[in-house]
């Protein structure tokens, strides 16, 4: 019996194309960190590092730890006093990425319902960032972490989507079966990668992220506004 909804956030919850929002996330972070002396490029080759070791993690550590062990050895080590800074930044000047936002939405409303309805939900965000980092991408939706029972950040996940492994990990950790579970998201590799978790899913398609241009046809799928009136129709748990 569904009783457990897990969210992507970005492109599902928050309503932007992915590359919008990787070219403004850089530049900020740039601006921030060129004139402390590292330069623009090499910084955002080492995140890129960062972020594919963090997808490729396969739980021996956690993405943070993974993330940190790759970026200081690219940067050096002195590297690692940024840590407390891109904190800062992700809690401040990171909030200047919502002018890539495509519309005005609030998702409070259906989140908060299916809460009251005794619904299990978890924000399945892939877990590359901090904390803080989600935290200010869910305020752009009227939402906070409380919202939720469960945020996967890179400091709580040591593995990373596509993996199903990632989709087992919150499965164990929230202690539900693949058949309790719905999964809403926007990439039909990430998102969709829940259905060999045993997870039902739903590809929703407004913003969808689909660089391999994969044929979409065959996972239930439709626009935001489609899964949520779904979603306000299910009976309470």
């Amino acid at each position: 019996m569904l009783n457990t909804i897990l969210f992507d956030l970005d492109g599902t919850l928050a309503p932007f194309f992915q590359d919008d929002f990787i070219h403004a996330y850089f530049k900020l972070l740039v601006r921030r960190l060129s004139p402390m002396g590292y330069d623009g490029d090499k910084l955002i080759q080492s995140l890129w590092n960062g972020v594919d070791a963090m997808i490729k993690n396969d739980g021996a550590v956690t993405n943070r730890q993974i993330f940190w062990n790759v970026f200081t050895r690219e940067l050096g080590m002195q590297a690692l006093a940024l840590e407390s800074i891109l904190d800062d930044f992700y809690s401040r000047e990171f909030d200047g990425t919502r002018s890539i936002l495509r519309e005005d939405a609030d998702r409070g409303g259906l989140i908060r319902g299916l809460r009251e309805k005794g619904y299990t939900l978890v924000l399945a965000t892939n877990p590359i960032f901090p904390a803080v980092a989600v935290e200010t991408r869910l305020s752009w939706v009227g939402l906070t972490g409380t919202d939720f029972d469960y945020v996967t950040t890179y400091e709580n996940s040591r593995r990373s989507k596509p993996n199903p492994g990632y989709y087992l990990d919150i499965l164990s950790r929230m202690g539900k079966q693949g058949s309790d579970c719905l999964m809403a998201g926007n990439n039909p590799v990430d998102d969709m990668a829940a259905l060999k978790a045993g997870l039902s899913a739903f590809l929703v398609t407004d913003y969808l992220e689909n660089p391999g241009n994969l044929p979409v046809e065959s996972y239930p799928h439709g626009s935001f506004q489609n899964l949520a009136a779904s979603l306000e129709k299910l009976p309470p748990v």
